[in-house]
This record gives structure tokens, C-alpha cells and sequence, in this order.
């Protein structure tokens, strides 16, 4: 059964659960050394030079299982090792030319830099600017721009090159929405975890004994764990010690309503419900920054109905999104969420500690509403802020651009920067789909299915009754 999309995916998920399965067994410390020959024995070489090689990126890659640099702030680091030091930003022609008498590439290149050899295009290195006009030009698409994946994958243009060639992330750009963490095809660009941290939180906890702890996850879940019904997904968090399982899309029905009210009293606003969106406006849009909802996120306002209803309470929140565990840090929300994992990370969590699904009871999520459910598409937030409207009967016209992906967010925020957008509300989403095309996703590769499966799991709460924790 194949449960990722990529076997770089399948690498990460094989060392944090090892890693997992050592401190559940008390014996990290102790074995933490053994997990890079477990997991690439030899002796032969599979995926690198040598075992060798391999082994050493396993150990970088443990680092970042337990946590990563603690002196780096950001949550995706470069594993500079991994780093294949790929050839970028080269305009090339392709078998693809067919040595036409038109020449229209040559001439619609500005600085001479292409010439005519045995009847095929040639393009001089030292001259080209890589302006792409010849690509534009040319009739049979033969010409085409070698650029890193990593640096094609980030739209917040976070990502450059060091002395050595190899990636580097500028943090103040980096929105931390983990296109690179995804694309790279070496798997050399990580994000950190903090998977131990949940595992000590369910060890502390000792079943309740000493406090509880809630699971809050994302609507987007229910795009994900093809192999299991998500009841048995429930069940699996119950069984491994949490206390309850806890819909963000609670808190994203609490959010709809504060937004639509926001919205009509400002006039114009940005959504806040992606962490990644708010900190690229933040960061390339400071301009537009006080148009940003003041409002929390759904992760946040259901960890705290959480804690307002059980003073005892920790709160782990299960996700799609790296940018969440960037959020859960910030200063101003200390202590209202306790840890961010990804849906990655649980399925090595439950892997882990053994525990398998499909053998499993199923239990219901009857948390939220329809529209706070599909939050986690593309649209899903303007549907739900318009229907919060409808609801209220606040007379307002909202006239909204919904962007998929941050190519799009940039292209609104763009125009609204200078002026020009003919709209009033802005619903961003980083990761192309929305949630559920998330960094964080076991599988983010089939868009349509995933959509088709959070609108499934979204209609079952058209009749379900008032969530429990909003009593």
C-alpha cells in the first residue's frame, strides 16, 4: 500500500518513526545512533554516492525529527548535504528546434546572444539575460529555462544561492508555506518537527491522569488516510492517549462570524486563516498589513473554547500546514497551543506507537458546521463569510477575489497595493486548493479527489446538532 506521493515523503516518515518508537520505548538516547544504519543497512548505496552519504543525510534528517537548530528560528531548514547543487536560471534550446528559416528567436532577442550553427539556434551563456522573449517567440516551444525546482516551488522568492551553490532561505521572506519542502527533488529542503514534543505530551498526560489532552484537526483531514475511514482515525488518536478530538472547523464557524462583522465595519479585508498568506502580506505587502483580519485563526480560536471550557487542559493541533507551527510560537499566543504536528507526522505517530487503523472501531466528529468544514478549500472561507453575513442580516455587498495559491495572492495584492482592485474582500490561501493541497498532506496529488472528500465529510454536518463545546 502506498501512502505517499514521493519517496522522499516515505524517507521522512521511515525516520520519525523510528524516532517515535525509540522515545515512546525510553530508548532515543540511547539508540539514537542505530536509526541512520536501520534505515539504509547497505551495502550497497540506493538513492546517494555511497552508503556513506546516505547515512550522514539519515543523521540531518534525525536532527530534524527531534526538533532541528535550535538556533534557527525558522521552521524549514536546508540540509546542506542533501543539497544536489542543481543547475539553475539556464535558457537552453531543446531537441525540440527544428532549424527554421523565420529565425524568429534570433530576432526577438534584444542583446544578439542567439546565433544560427548548422541551422540550429545556439544561445551564448555570456550574453543571454534570460529574458525569456526567445522562448515567447520561438513556434515550436524548443526553448526552455533550466531553474532549480526549489527556487521555481517559492513564490515569496525566499529562496537563493550560497557560496557552495546550494540552497539558502531568506527568513524574512520565507512565508513558511512549504512548496520547496515538497518539490525538492532531493528532499534537501526539511521542515523541523515537533513530533517528540506530542509524544511527551501523551507520556506526561499518562491517559488524563494528569491532564487532558485534546487532538485538534483539520477539516483537510478528511482528504487524507485513504486506506482508513476517518472514525478510525479518531479512534487511533483516542487509542494513543489523547481525550478527545476536536474539530478546528469549530473554530473556523467562530471565525466566519467575526470575520463577516470585521468586514463589514473596515470595508476592505484580507483573511487571516492562513498563517502563510498573513506573513507574505506582512513581508512583501507591509502596506496592506493593517488590512489583515484582526481575527485569530481556526487553529487558535478552537484551542482556546478549548482551554476557556478545561483550565487544564494542552492542546496538540493535527494539520496540513508547516506555516501552523511557525503561528503556535508567536509571543502573543503563548500557551494556547501546546504543539503542531502534520498529518506526515501522525501517521508515523500512530505508526509508531503501533497502532493500526483499519483494525479499529469507527467515532464520529460532530464539532462543526458545513462551512466551517470547508475552510480548507479554495472559496470554502468567502462561502462561509458570506453565509455569516446572510445569517446576521448585516446589510453589506461583498465583492471578493479568491486567490489558490500565492502566485494568485501576489497578482490581488498587487493591484490592491496600488489601488486598483475591484474588490473588497481578499480570501488567501497559500497552498494551490487550498488546505487540502497542503505541504503537511500524506498525499496532496489528487486535487480533485481530495476536494471531492472534504465536500463529502463537509455535508455530513448539515445535520448534525450544536457542537458540544459551544453549549
Amino acid at each position: 500500500m502506498k501512502l505517499f506521493d514521493t519517496n522522499v515523503q516515505q524517507l521522512k516518515y521511515e525516520v520519525l518513526k523510528e524516532v517515535v518508537r525509540l522515545e515512546s520505548r525510553g530508548e532515543l538516547k540511547e539508540k539514537l545512533h542505530e536509526i541512520p544504519k536501520k534505515i539504509v543497512p547497505g551495502p550497497k548505496a540506493t538513492l546517494r554516492c555511497c552508503i556513506y552519504c546516505e547515512r550522514a543525510i539519515i543523521e540531518e534528517r534525525v536532527k530534524l525529527a527531534m526538533g532541528g537548530n535550535k538556533n534557527d528560528p525558522n521552521v524549514v531548514e536546508v540540509v546542506d548535504i542533501a543539497c544536489d547543487a542543481c543547475p539553475t536560471g539556464r535558457m537552453y534550446v531543446t531537441e525540440m528546434c527544428r532549424g527554421c528559416v523565420a529565425h524568429r528567436c534570433q530576432a526577438a532577442c534584444p542583446v544578439g546572444a542567439i546565433s544560427i550553427v548548422d541551422h540550429k539556434s545556439v544561445i551564448d551563456r555570456a550574453k543571454c539575460r534570460e529574458c525569456g522573449l526567445c522562448m515567447k517567440a520561438c513556434p515550436y516551444n524548443a526553448i526552455a529555462v533550466q531553474e532549480r525546482p526549489c527556487i521555481l516551488a517559492c513564490k515569496a522568492k525566499a529562496i537563493s544561492l550560497n557560496e557552495n551553490n546550494k540552497a539558502k532561505i531568506d527568513p524574512e521572506k520565507c512565508v513558511r508555506c512549504g512548496a520547496c519542502v515538497r518539490q525538492c527533488p532531493f528532499g534537501a529542503i526539511v521542515d523541523k518537527s515537533f513530533l517528540l514534543d506530542a509524544v511527551r505530551l501523551l507520556q506526561k498526560s499518562e491517559n488524563g491522569k494528569n491532564f487532558n489532552l485534546y487532538a485538534v484537526v483539520a477539516p483537510a483531514i478528511a482528504s487524507q488516510f485513504s486506506y482508513a475511514k476517518l472514525g478510525q482515525v479518531v479512534s487511533g488518536l483516542k487509542k494513543i492517549g489523547f481525550c478527545s478530538v476536536v474539530e478546528a472547523a469549530l473554530g473556523a464557524d467562530i471565525v466566519a462570524e467575526k470575520e463577516s462583522k470585521e468586514l463589514a465595519e473596515k470595508g476592505f479585508l484580507t483573511t487571516s486563516c492562513c498563517p502563510a498568506f498573513v506573513q507574505y502580506v506582512r513581508s512583501a505587502f507591509p502596506k496592506l498589513a493593517g488590512n489583515i483580519s484582526g481575527n485569530a485563526s481556526p487553529m487558535v480560536e478552537t484551542a482556546k473554547l478549548i482551554k476557556q471550557k478545561d483550565k487544564t487542559a494542552k492542546v496538540v493541533f493535527i494539520g496540513p500546514c508547516i506555516a501552523k507551527k511557525m503561528e503556535f510560537q508567536k509571543k502573543e499566543l503563548a500557551g494556547v497551543v501546546d504543539c503542531v504536528i502534520t498529518f506526515e507526522e501522525l501517521q508515523a505517530l500512530l505508526d509508531g506507537l503501533d497502532v493500526n487503523l483499519q483494525e479499529l472501531p469507527e467515532e464520529d466528529l460532530a464539532d462543526a458546521s458545513y462551512f466551517g468544514r470547508i475552510f480548507a478549500k479554495h472559496g470554502g472561507v468567502t462561502e462561509a463569510v458570506l453565509h455569516a453575513l446572510e445569517e446576521s442580516k448585516v446589510d453589506f455587498q461583498v465583492n471578493p477575489t479568491m486567490c489558490d495559491g500565492l502566485e494568485e495572492c501576489r497578482a490581488a495584492l498587487l493591484k490592491a497595493n496600488a489601488g486598483k482592485l475591484d474588490s473588497n474582500f481578499i480570501e488567501g490561501m497559500a497552498c494551490p486548493g487550498g488546505c487540502i493541497g497542503g505541504a503537511g498532506c500524506i498525499s496532496s496529488s489528487h486535487a480533485a479527489k481530495n476536494k471531492m472528500n472534504l465536500d463529502n465529510y463537509a455535508k455530513k454536518a448539515l445535520d448534525l446538532p450544536e457542537p458540544v463545546l459551544t453549549r
